[in-house]
């Protein structure tokens, strides 16, 4: 935990919120109270004064509580713990600001304890002599030790209420161990909806606009072919048109293998990845050990992958070889690419290998890798496949 500075916002902020804690719980106290002995308010009231209460955590905490799903009925457990906390927190708001309050109160004491003497009036008396500098040396010096003493103080205390807060007012664990279930399923749902689409636009490119191009690469081959009795200017229009059709064609096809390879669909990751290590620049031993298919999604992440971690290689690594190996254990399917390059590769230092990171992630995969200067470089990826 950062310890904040007694001049810091935070410990004011810090402060403030122990403090409010203690009047507000008191009135939401007696509210509270009234609706338990008359079980019908709960359904409007409850929700009302919890969002006081995630109103004071955010205003001074910048701290959100999860509101809960369950309906506000009497019946419901949610609704129950709710109450209990508007019941337990003038407790817990007491305890936290009883001690905040005097830690604050004594460092101010005893930083101004030595004006005492030069304040009060005659006759002069004193349980201890403030007049001493001794004496007042010991005040000003208990009170500057209160005064780091008291944000750290401030900042647990805090902490402490928002701990119960979060218990009481948030979500219970079922709760969110449902709301977990859902958001996996949407997000497996979104990541298969993705690849769905990208094999779509990869078939819309093949049988459409790449056969568009193929086409009129074929008729300006030909034309150049056969025009020869045209002026230069028009000779060489066609000349550079053709060119750049064939290059842009090449291009597509790039695109293409990138976005989902047909290949894939058809024969799987052997096939698609023997295809990727046949175009690279450098020699790639394949490995490919797979007892039967993953699922499409994660076959797409597995090509990606290795398709992504081949390109780095070629462009950045300055490698004379690489290896791939691809295996499966029971329901985990095990990447490896590994090249004997210079190393140096960071996942924090380029948009690939953060792209790696993510793709990985988005199928609750785990990605390791290993690059010190001078290389050699391995990527080890582990993705689920039950």
């Amino acid at each position: 935990m950062r310890v904040p500075r007694p001049w810091s916002a935070r410990a004011w902020l810090d402060t403030a919120h122990v403090m409010t804690g203690v009047l507000v719980s008191a009135v939401l106290f007696e509210l509270t109270l009234v609706m338990v002995v008359a079980p019908p308010l709960l359904r409007r009231g409850m929700p009302v004064l919890t969002g006081v209460q995630r109103s004071r955590f955010a205003a001074f905490l910048g701290a959100r509580i999860p509101p809960t799903t369950a309906p506000a009925t009497w019946r419901h457990a949610a609704t129950w713990r709710q109450a209990g906390y508007h019941l337990l927190s003038p407790l817990v708001s007491v305890a936290c600001a009883l001690p905040v309050a005097l830690v604050w109160s004594g460092a101010l004491v005893g930083l101004t304890a030595f004006l005492q003497p030069h304040l009060q009036p005659p006759p002069m008396e004193f349980p201890l002599d403030l007049r001493n500098p001794v004496m007042a040396g010991a005040y000003v010096a208990v009170g500057a030790a209160l005064l780091v003493l008291a944000p750290i103080l401030a900042r647990a205390t805090a902490n402490l209420d928002l701990a119960v807060a979060r218990v009481l007012l948030g979500p219970s664990r079922d709760e969110l161990d449902r709301r977990i279930e859902t958001l996996t399923e949407s997000r497996a749902g979104v990541i298969d909806a993705a690849d769905a689409e990208r094999r779509r636009i990869e078939r819309d490119l093949h049988d459409g606009a790449q056969q568009r191009l193929v086409s009129l690469a074929m008729n300006l081959g030909l034309a150049r072919a056969t025009l020869t009795d045209l002026p230069e200017p028009a000779r060489d229009a066609i000349v550079q048109a053709h060119e750049d059709a064939k290059q842009a064609l090449k291009e597509l096809r790039d695109f293409v293998r990138g976005l989902h390879p047909a290949v894939l669909n058809d024969q799987g990751l052997d096939a698609a990845l023997s295809g990727v290590a046949a175009r690279a620049p450098i020699p790639v031993r394949l490995r490919v050990d797979l007892d039967r298919r993953p699922s499409p999604t994660i076959e797409a992440v597995a090509f990606f992958i290795v398709s992504e971690a081949l390109t780095n290689i070629a462009k950045h690594a300055a490698a004379t070889k690489a290896e791939v190996s691809v295996t499966r254990e029971r329901d985990r399917l095990r990447v490896s690419v590994y090249d004997d390059g210079r190393g140096g590769a960071d996942l924090a230092g380029g948009t690939g290998l953060r792209g790696l990171a993510q793709r990985i992630g988005a199928v609750d995969g785990t990605l390791r890798l290993s690059s010190p200067f001078g290389g050699p470089t391995t990527i080890e990826v582990e993705l689920p496949c039950e």
